[in-house]
């Protein structure tokens, strides 16, 4: 069945492909980007900043006025930071958690009372699987991440009598652009300079060999078709399943153990 789709970050990775795809199968997609770029075929493209609060505002209107419905809401936008927490000026790491967390929150809150009125939708949270654990130089990434996952479980229960599902969606590592575009902050010469690029390589390595995002793009679209999705899909490889597994179940002494020493400290 056809639906009208609104998805966040259309310009590359998860949201270019995804977006894409959903055209291809039939659906009418909006897709936001923050400037001019190139954009999948077919697609309706919606200009819109996460951190501005006005054009949230008026995209979802102007979706709502052309189409009257938003069937599935993919929060799918964000960006990325890397570095000590120590050292994180507050104005990137305000940054991160404005457009990660504070601007999912507030489209959610613009396209709840349409979804309310017409009986029912879906909203998809892209998270992580840094939301599911702390991630070394990366914890305001993580940080953001974990509130999309406390927000979510919330939101999913005060939903319920809406008939409006939540979904979270957590990746694994992906071939992306993510890596070039991340904000890598850490003083030269400094007391973490060097456990942090010793790091930072494994990082950039677990990263540029992850899975192509056609592989999540293709999954993303058959949950949106889904009758009955489950509250979560954890979508990585057998390895970055089983850690998920095991942060659940081992002590925190053995799990931070095993961080450690992937990621070479």
């Amino acid at each position: 069945m056809k639906k009208v789709i609104f998805i966040t970050g259309i310009s590359s990775g998860f949201g270019h492909s995804a977006s894409g795809l959903l055209v291809k199968r039939g659906h009418v997609v909006y897709g936001t980007v923050r400037k001019e770029c190139s954009t999948p075929k077919g697609v309706n493209v919606l200009m819109m900043d996460l951190t501005n609060l006005e054009s949230i505002k008026k995209a979802v209107e102007l979706v709502a006025e052309k189409e009257g419905k938003i069937d599935v809401l993919i929060n799918n936008a964000g960006m990325h930071t890397g570095g000590p927490v120590e050292e994180a000026p507050a104005d990137l790491f305000a940054r991160q958690m404005n457009t990660n967390f504070n601007g999912t929150v507030h489209l959610i809150q613009n396209v709840l009372p349409l979804m309310r009125e017409q009986g029912g939708g879906t909203i998809i949270n892209i998270s992580s699987i840094g939301g599911l654990m702390g991630l070394p130089f990366q914890g305001f990434y993580s940080a953001s991440k974990f509130a999309i996952e406390g927000m979510s479980e919330a939101l999913r229960m005060e939903l319920k009598q809406f008939n409006i599902k939540v979904v979270v969606i957590n990746p694994g590592d992906f071939a992306t652009s993510n890596t070039a575009n991340r904000t890598n902050i850490v003083i030269e010469g400094g007391p973490y300079e060097a456990q942090f690029n010793k790091t930072l390589v494994q990082i950039e390595k677990d990263e540029t060999g992850g899975w192509n995002p056609e592989i999540l793009a293709q999954k993303l679209c058959k949950i949106v078709e889904y009758k009955h999705p489950r509250n979560r899909y954890v979508i990585g490889s057998f390895e970055q399943k089983l850690a998920v597994l095991l942060k659940r179940i081992l002590p925190v002494g053995w799990f931070k153990g095993i961080l450690e020493s992937h990621y070479k400290i």
